[in-house]
């Protein structure tokens, strides 16, 4: 298979995230592009930039604190969106625009203390993630943990809870992902009106089933091997 450029990938995934969107009634403008950047090189996330993606997810701490010092001129969004161990959060709170995986509320204070020892302007956006197929390998709060850790986030000063994320099992067939999708959907309604704020963003869907999650209201996908290709796939 011929090879393509970061750019041709992003202009191709921007058209079919706009073809959902028109299927679900919607605006291709409601949904963000998460660029998912592990494994890839600094020179690949630099290239997808001015291309002009702007978002990009990272999956280990360490493995970005290698790659940011050469990124640090770029004006993008930086997401961890891997599992964050404790350990790490310090670190996390200082290297990432957003956590989109807190699925604790151990983790989730030593991220709101950091960012206050850090002295950083503004609250650390952060999603929980959830566990929404109950599947051994996967992290995640269950659905049933939900409602109690969102209102103790909630509480914490220097976080700003604003939405949900999943995971869920990998299908063939995207379509067997739909219901996981709707189910995040109506979690993060009944949690907006529990708390009685608005949880604006559901992040979920990646290469394989994105159309699905845009048509059941994703507004941030996270999206690799379409744009970035497996490693070395891309020129």
């Amino acid at each position: 298979m011929a090879t393509t450029t970061i750019r041709e990938n992003l202009l191709e995934v921007q058209e079919r995230i706009a073809a959902a969107a028109r299927r679900a009634g919607r605006s291709a403008d409601e949904i963000t592009l998460i660029g998912v950047s592990k494994t890839h090189p600094a020179e690949a996330i630099r290239e997808a930039f001015e291309a002009g993606l702007r978002h990009f997810g990272e999956n280990r701490v360490q493995e970005w604190e290698g790659k940011s010092g050469a990124l640090q001129d770029l004006n993008a969004t930086w997401h961890l969106i891997g599992h964050l161990q404790s350990n790490k959060a310090a670190r996390a709170a200082k290297l990432f625009h957003a956590v989109d995986s807190v699925d604790d509320f151990a983790l989730a204070q030593r991220l709101s203390r950091a960012r206050i020892e850090l002295g950083a302007a503004g609250r650390l956006r952060v999603l929980i993630e959830v566990h929404i197929a109950k599947e051994d390998a996967k992290s995640g709060a269950a659905v049933e943990e939900v409602p109690e850790l969102a209102e103790q986030i909630a509480a914490l000063p220097a976080l700003e809870l604003v939405g949900l994320m999943c995971i869920p099992p990998f299908v063939e067939d995207a379509e067997e992902a739909r219901p996981h999708f709707r189910r995040l959907r109506e979690l993060r309604e009944d949690l907006a009106r529990r708390l009685g704020v608005a949880l604006p963003v559901l992040s979920m869907g990646m290469s394989h089933d994105f159309e699905v999650a845009i048509e059941e209201g994703a507004t941030e996908v996270r999206v690799g091997t379409a744009l970035f290709g497996a490693r070395g796939a891309v020129r």
